[in-house]
C-alpha cells in the first residue's frame, strides 16, 4: 500500500499549516498585552512552544518574526520583542523536530530565549536602541522567568492534549514531522 499523501492531501496540509500559523500569530498578538507580566512576555513563549510542536522550526521562526514586528509596530514594544522570541522559536522547533519531546521543545525555548536571546539583547539595545548602563546578562533573569512561565504552561497543556490523543490527531492532519530519538543512546 502506498502511504504517500496525494497532491490534494499535501495542499490541504499546507493550507491547514497556514491557518494554524495564522491562529497562533493572532492569539499571541491579542493575548500578549492582556497576560503581560512587566518585563516579560510569557504568552510569546507559550505560543513558541506550541508552534514548535505543531508546525516545526521554520513556521515557528516566521511566526515569531511576524508577531514581534506587529507588537513593535502597533504596541510600541522595544526590539526586545525580536531577541525575546526568535531564538527560542527556532531552538524549540529544532528540539522538537529532533526528539519528538514536548519537554525538549520547552527546554529549547528556555535556552533559546532565556540564555541566547537575553545575551543577544545587549548589543541590540545598546547599539540600536541607545540604552546605556547594561551588561551582557542584564536581561537574562527576566527572560528566563518569562520563558519558564510560558514554556511550562505550554508543556502542561500540550502534555494533557498528548495524553488524550488529540495532539497526535492534529499533528497527523498538519503533517508534522519529527523523529523520536533518545539522546546519548548507544547503538
Amino acid at each position: 500500500m502506498n502511504n504517500k499523501p496525494t497532491e490534494r492531501q499535501q495542499s490541504r496540509r499546507k493550507l491547514l499549516r497556514l491557518i494554524t500559523a495564522s491562529i497562533l500569530i493572532a492569539g499571541c498578538y491579542i493575548l500578549s498585552p492582556i497576560l503581560r507580566v512587566p518585563g516579560m512576555a510569557p504568552v510569546q513563549h507559550l505560543f513558541n512552544v506550541t508552534g514548535a510542536v505543531l508546525l516545526g522550526p521554520a513556521y515557528n521562526f516566521i511566526n515569531a518574526v511576524i508577531v514581534s514586528s506587529m507588537r513593535m509596530a502597533t504596541m510600541g514594544i522595544s526590539p526586545l520583542a525580536f531577541t525575546g522570541s526568535i531564538f527560542g522559536a527556532l531552538l524549540s522547533g529544532w528540539a522538537y523536530r529532533y526528539t519528538g519531546s514536548i519537554l525538549a521543545a520547552t527546554i529549547g525555548e528556555i535556552i533559546g530565549t532565556g540564555v541566547i536571546g537575553s545575551i543577544a539583547s545587549y548589543p541590540v539595545m545598546t547599539l540600536l536602541a541607545g540604552e546605556s548602563g547594561l551588561n551582557w546578562f542584564y536581561y537574562t533573569p527576566s527572560f528566563i522567568m518569562g520563558t519558564l512561565i510560558g514554556g511550562l504552561t505550554a508543556l502542561i497543556v500540550l502534555s494533557a492534549l498528548k495524553r488524550t490523543g488529540q495532539l497526535q490527531k492534529f499533528q497527523a492532519k498538519l503533517g508534522t514531522k519529527f523523529t523520536t530519538r533518545k539522546l546519548f543512546n548507544k547503538k
